[in-house]
């Protein structure tokens, strides 16, 4: 049998590592690309670099809009609201008891043209939602409760629930938090300049600093990754092993089974240990099953103290053997 869960754990320690390797060169690539400190002077380096080659920078500063969203239940506003409800409920389980469960009511997520605003100057963000990093602030979570009308109560007792009530999850980018991004600026022909998801390279929008990112993917790939991948090895490797040992182990006792069972059917079979009970008239005499060795099938070191299966059986066969001997008078 294939020793599945070694073989798992070795495979997934290579998949850790790897992505450990892909980490430690993500902080690497983010050491190299173009640190702007102020806005302002993104529009030279456009002018100059992105000629030849596409250019990577990152930038700071805060978030801001011509056209924000007026979030209908936090009153913030933001620039990308995303708003979710979930039925809540208990329904009736195969045993009869009722259980909680939920159901998506709504998802709803909108979003208007933002920007990057360090009071210098401004870049405009696009594809946020694919970067890494990205992440929504929950503006507001409320939980509303289902109405107590007899009928509509009775209607779904009827249908096996029991409505609880409704969650409602708002999330919001709002306006003025201080993001840092990485990604490919660019700028048109009307002078807008805009940080895009690069066509290979890294792409990044986060809270956090450049110095926070570059330390967080360091430490990712150099703790986790890498010492859960060895820790895997380990792991992996001892199961194959014990897998193996237990492997050769089984084939060495069967070996000696087989050994022991040739031994003493042979002896059985010798001259010295015939029965004169079972030779019948004409000198012929019956075959007799081989003598089971006195040995434990299981542990092969000590005398069986319970083989009832194995004697009945060679009872059963010794009387059909003395049956058959019989003389045909009888």
């Amino acid at each position: 049998m294939v020793p599945w869960g070694g073989l798992t754990c070795c495979l997934s320690a290579a998949a850790l590592y790897l992505l450990g390797i892909s980490s430690g060169r993500d902080a690497q690539i983010l050491k190299t690309v173009t640190r702007v400190n102020q806005l302002k002077e993104l529009a030279q380096l456009l002018d100059i670099e992105s000629k030849v080659i596409p250019l990577i920078v990152t930038i700071s500063g805060r978030v801001g809009s011509e056209t924000p969203i007026n979030c209908e239940h936090s009153g913030l506003r933001g620039v990308i609201v995303e708003e979710t409800a979930e039925q809540h409920f208990l329904k009736h389980n195969d045993a009869g008891s009722w259980i909680q469960d939920s159901a998506l009511m709504l998802s709803m997520s909108k979003e208007v043209p933002w920007y990057l605003d360090d009071g210098t100057g401004r870049a405009y963000v696009v594809g946020a939602r694919s970067a890494a990093g990205f992440a929504l602030t929950v503006g507001s979570e409320v939980f509303e409760d289902s109405g107590r009308s007899i009928v509509r109560g009775t209607l779904d007792y009827l249908q096996g629930l029991k409505m609880l009530g409704v969650k409602r999850i708002e999330r919001v980018l709002p306006i003025g938090s201080s993001l840092t991004v990485v990604g490919e600026a660019v700028k048109d022909d009307v002078g807008t300049i805009r940080i895009q998801k690069p066509h290979k390279g890294p792409f990044y929008v986060s809270p956090k600093s450049i110095d926070q990112l570059i330390s967080n993917l360091g430490k990712w790939a150099r703790l986790l990754y890498k010492y859960a991948s060895f820790g895997l090895t380990i792991f992996g490797a001892f199961l194959i092993t014990k897998h193996a040992i237990l492997y050769f182990l089984e084939r060495r006792r069967r070996r000696e089974l087989q050994r022991r069972v040739l031994a003493a059917a042979a002896k059985r079979s010798g001259p010295d240990n015939e029965d004169p009970t079972l030779k019948v008239e004409n000198g012929a005499e019956p075959k007799r099953d081989r003598m089971m060795p006195n040995i434990c099938v299981i542990c092969l070191e000590q005398e069986y103290n319970a083989m009832w299966p194995y004697v009945l059986l060679y009872n059963l066969r010794f009387t059909l053997n003395q049956l058959s001997s019989l003389p045909e008078a009888y």
